[in-house]
């Protein structure tokens, strides 16, 4: 465990109105990673296999253009988007609300050892410090602060993703929004974000632009072999494929954000 001080904290955190006095860091990244170029992805923690796909891609898509991806370690968006930049590979850094010595939720143990294998996980409070409803709101300005821009992915009306927005925008940093289905009570919330006035996220580059970075070369999406089997509706893809609803479903969202496939009427087509 390493400890920096006020002073010692990268500009873009110490920046804040309200920066944290010290910050402790857990893992084998170096201190510097905290200072490159950051993106927070945050949203719902029961969020839904469409936006954990694209949490997840925009995870790794960003940190294999040389993003670190922040998040806060929560089941749902934050965690999907963790993997996704351990999947790069690439770096990300987990915010916790809570004792730096803790591993919460504690459902992500397996998962805060590959982050601080890797890069770090960081947290305001010492260790021994236990989870608390208010620290959480705290830690989001953490995440926000430390990064130039905030991406939610899904999120409920008055969720704490929304809440890590309005600390980016405060701090005159972008938002942007993953634009969700308007009968959908997980995209209320980052709806909500859009109409007032927040970027629309349809892909990586959205964010790569704003910071001035050039995206990786495309890889082929999880979903690319599916694309022989459409026109096909998902039924019949379980069907054609033996893979589960959920796997055919993730693999028609990845493909739909990649702007590979499109659904009408129940059916899925080709567009590439």
């Amino acid at each position: 465990m390493r400890v920096i001080r006020k002073r010692e904290l990268p500009p873009l955190l110490r920046a804040i109105h309200d920066p944290p006095a010290r910050l402790y860091l857990r893992g084998e990244g170096d201190a510097a990673l905290l200072a490159r170029p950051a993106v927070a992805i945050v949203g719902a923690r029961a969020c839904s296999a469409y936006g954990a796909q694209v949490a997840r891609m925009l995870g790794r898509e960003l940190a294999a253009a040389g993003v670190v991806v922040v998040s806060g370690l929560a089941r749902g968006i934050d965690g999907e988007a963790h993997r996704g930049a351990l999947e790069a590979p690439g770096h990300t850094v987990a915010v916790l609300g809570c004792g730096i010595d803790r591993d919460y939720p504690a459902a992500h143990m397996s998962l805060a050892r590959s982050i601080a294998g890797r890069s770090l996980i960081v947290s305001e409070y010492e260790p021994g410090v236990e989870p608390a409803p208010w620290r959480f709101p705290a830690r989001n300005r953490i995440i926000a602060g430390l990064c130039a821009a905030t991406v939610v992915v899904e999120a409920r009306e008055r969720s704490g993703a929304l809440i890590t927005a309005d600390f980016a925008l405060e701090e005159g940093r972008e938002v942007f929004a993953v634009p969700g289905e308007i009968t959908s009570t997980l995209s209320a919330g980052a709806n909500a974000l859009l109409r007032l006035g927040a970027t629309p996220l349809t892909k990586a580059a959205d964010v790569l632009e704003s910071l001035g970075l050039e995206p990786p070369p495309p890889a082929e999406p999880e979903g690319g072999p599916l694309l022989d089997l459409l026109p096909a509706t998902a039924d019949e893809l379980v069907r054609k494929t033996g893979l589960s609803t959920g796997e055919v479903t993730a693999a028609l969202a990845e493909l739909d954000v990649a702007g590979l496939a499109k659904e009408g009427d129940g059916i899925y087509r080709r567009l590439a």
